[in-house]
């Protein structure tokens, strides 16, 4: 359909058609949905009529190929221009086959991984139905307490735009129209949504533009450079404003400077939130506010469709708005082969053939395998086959590993610990019980335990959060685990017995008193679909842990936000004249955090030898190379994740500690030396400046290498302009 075509449909369409394009309703809003009539009391309070439903341009939340070819249909009967609808939902980190959350995929450090993932939520959303994804959520993530972080890839910006863009090519493909098994992207939360004060949810975000654009802005402009076809809003503020009200945000920033054209969607309710807020009087003034600043598409609220003709009509706003919005709808239609063929790749029989087959499968155990993250081992770890175990906690046996945002996945169907561990130790090693609840027990529940503890050789405390406790809406003010889940373990290592900790969870966690009582810590986070089996091969050695962290862990809440690429301080800790007092640092805890970016332990061991630079200046147009031998000391083959670290020195504004610059993967055969080099070009020291302008300054460099951003080796050079 030509672009010719679409003006035609936008010439044919009355305002109320238009605005009606805007809006966006859930399922069971629309003829042929399986839950079809259920909200009318809502629809009525809404102020939701059959016209608006005919109407809209897009349904939130419907899946399943039956569903959606029966709404698509009835829609088209009723919709005068028979305009298709979009088909949007919630696919994060998987449709059926869940693999592990967005956090935990940003510690494989494996971009074709992370692609895989989401190409395959793709596939398997597309047969069910759905057009659009929103995801991939890339909000730079620095407090724990927000329980939005498992959404996330971490708290670096250049890792962060790496796995945007990954996402991206996952979801979306070459070609929307050819390719029907791939669904369009939206990026969220536009923006700075991970800087919630406090890490409450919904909170104010404040910050200064400069910040904003060097750490926060990155992601979701990589996203976009990579063809991502939609934006969502944040429900936060930006600079005193929320960010769906926001024209310099959005009209003159995204729009304008960056030059996207897609479409941006509100997040759910958030343009008549404007009122809360306190920068609207009303609906009216919402509708007004959300129009002027870009927002096409009103989640759940009805500002638009109340609203926006009698601003069109009293001249408030422009009619040439209006049908900019509407085009950007429909192009995105045309660009799904939508109008040419409505009902996509919705398929019953693929359904059936395709979603969670065996494929899925072992792409999701992969890659649960990459992003568990060995935080201890006191030479506990690989287990012995034979040794005799007891597996206890409240996720021993409980399905309530696929965590948050797995909407269609089915907690019957994943994989428990105790299923996984049985396979590689045999029924006959094995012995399990609860010992607790995640957030409550009893007495007889700890004696059980105790006693199957007593009797084993290795116990397993397979503990954490549910899903309910991160997330969206999942704040936490205490990110330790649960009190009861704490006495456990107190009472556990109390036996003196060998013991190993599985941690399930969506955030880092307060691990100094875990840390303490274990011998071995993994961080599996909420590993999906295939989690058990993941975490077995890796408990007995049939895989070697290579997951490094990219959200640091915190050694109690006060120290948060702790995050590696922060800014020195005039009195920091450890300066040659600083005095034993008076420097900017914690009496009862170190700065540092207690797991760094970056961390993670392997089966494996390496030695890094002194970086070798190529050339101790650096200029315009030149490039330095970066050289490190690294040598595999263990008898098992391993990989290394290799990170490359730059500071500068004295800049015109203050420059983190550490900034990630590169990195690389390598596996490594026992005994083996490999040369690693990178090469550092001038541009990779750019940075906004107190008057936004992004250069380099010259002078004196660091550059570090290492396995984490705590453990490096150093040299220096100088930029020379």
């Amino acid at each position: 359909m030509a672009d010719q075509a679409l003006h035609s449909i936008l010439e044919q369409m009355t305002l109320d058609e238009k605005i009606a394009q805007f809006m966006q309703l859930a399922t069971p809003f629309f003829e042929g949905a399986e839950e079809e009539g259920e909200i009318t009391g809502p629809m009525a309070e809404m102020g939701i009529t059959e016209e608006i439903v005919r109407n809209s341009g897009s349904v939130l939340g419907a899946s399943g190929a039956k569903e959606v070819r029966n709404i698509q249909e009835a829609h088209l009967r009723n919709n005068r221009l028979g305009i298709p609808l979009l088909i949007m939902a919630d696919i994060v980190h998987g449709f059926k086959t869940i693999f592990p959350v967005p956090l935990a995929i940003g510690c494989s450090w494996d971009m074709e991984l992370a692609e895989k993932s989401s190409e395959i939520a793709a596939r398997e959303a597309s047969i069910s139905g759905v057009h659009v994804t929103f995801a991939p959520m890339v909000d730079l993530v620095r407090d724990p307490r927000w329980g939005r972080v498992m959404e996330s890839t971490g708290e670096d910006p250049f890792l962060n735009s790496e796995f945007a863009r990954a996402f991206v090519k996952g979801f979306q493909g070459k070609n929307l129209a050819e390719d029907t098994d791939r669904v369009a992207a939206c990026v969220k939360h536009f923006a700075a949504y991970g800087a919630a004060e406090g890490g409450r949810d919904y909170n104010t975000v404040d910050m200064s533009e400069r910040q904003l654009r060097e750490m926060y802005l990155p992601a979701y402009k990589a996203a976009l450079d990579e063809g991502c076809e939609m934006v969502m809003t944040a429900f936060n503020t930006v600079d005193g404003i929320p960010a769906s009200g926001n024209k310099k945000l959005v009209r003159d920033l995204l729009r304008d400077e960056w030059g996207f054209d897609g479409i941006l969607i509100s997040d759910w309710g958030a343009v008549k939130e404007l009122i809360p807020h306190g920068v609207a009087d009303g609906e009216k003034e919402a509708a007004e506010k959300a129009m002027k600043a870009g927002v096409d598409i009103e989640m759940m609220t009805t500002c638009y469709v109340q609203h926006l003709k009698e601003l069109v009509e009293g001249g408030s706003v422009s009619e040439e708005l209006i049908d900019e919005a509407v085009l950007r709808i429909l192009t995105l239609k045309k660009k799904l082969g939508l109008f040419e063929h409505p009902h996509r790749g919705a398929d019953e029989k693929r359904e059936q053939e395709v979603i969670m087959s065996e494929e899925h499968r072992d792409a999701a155990r992969e890659l649960a395998v990459k992003s568990c993250v060995l935080l201890k081992n006191d030479k506990v770890l690989p287990l012995q086959a034979g040794k005799k175990i007891a597996l206890i906690g409240p996720f021993a046996q409980n399905g309530d590993i696929l965590g948050p945002w797995a909407w269609k996945g089915s907690r019957e169907k994943a994989v428990q610990l105790y299923e996984g561990i049985a396979k590689r130790a045999g029924l006959e090693s094995l012995s399990s019980a609860k010992g607790c609840d995640v957030a409550g027990g009893t007495e007889e529940e700890l004696k059980e335990a105790l006693a199957l503890a007593e009797e084993a050789e290795v116990v397993i405390l397979a503990l954490g959060e549910s899903s309910e406790m991160s997330g969206e809406a999942g704040s936490r003010s205490d990110i330790r685990l649960p009190e009861v889940q704490r006495e456990l373990l107190a009472a556990i290592s109390k036996l003196g017995k060998p013991t190993v900790v599985v941690l399930f969870n969506g955030r880092p966690l307060d691990l100094t008193e875990v840390s303490h009582r274990a011998d071995a810590v993994l961080e599996a986070w909420f590993p999906g679909t295939e989690g058990g089996h993941a975490i077995a091969d890796l408990l007995y050695g049939f895989e070697n842990p290579s997951g490094r962290l990219t959200m640091s862990f915190p050694h109690n809440v006060g120290q948060v936000p702790v995050y590696y690429n922060c800014f020195n301080t005039g009195r920091p800790q450890g300066a040659p004249d600083a005095q034993e007092r008076y420097v900017s640092q914690y009496l009862d805890i170190p700065n540092e955090a207690l797991y760094p970016f970056g961390y993670g332990l392997s089966y494996s061991s390496f030695t890094y030898e002194e970086p070798v630079l190529s050339n101790k200046t650096l200029k315009a147009g030149e490039t330095i190379d970066v050289t490190v031998r690294i040598t595999n000391t263990s008898e098992r083959e391993g990989e290394e994740t290799v990170q490359l670290y730059v500071r500068d020195l004295s800049g015109e504004v203050v420059r983190p500690l550490k900034e990630l610059k590169d990195f690389v993967k390598l596996t490594f055969k026992p005994g083996e030396t490999k040369e690693v080099n990178f090469t550092l070009r001038e541009e990779q020291l750019r940075y906004h400046h107190s008057d936004l302008q992004f250069a380099s300054d010259p002078g004196e460099f660091i550059v570090f290498v290492g396995p984490n951003s705590a453990e490096v080796k150093e040299q220096s050079f100088t930029l020379v302009k």
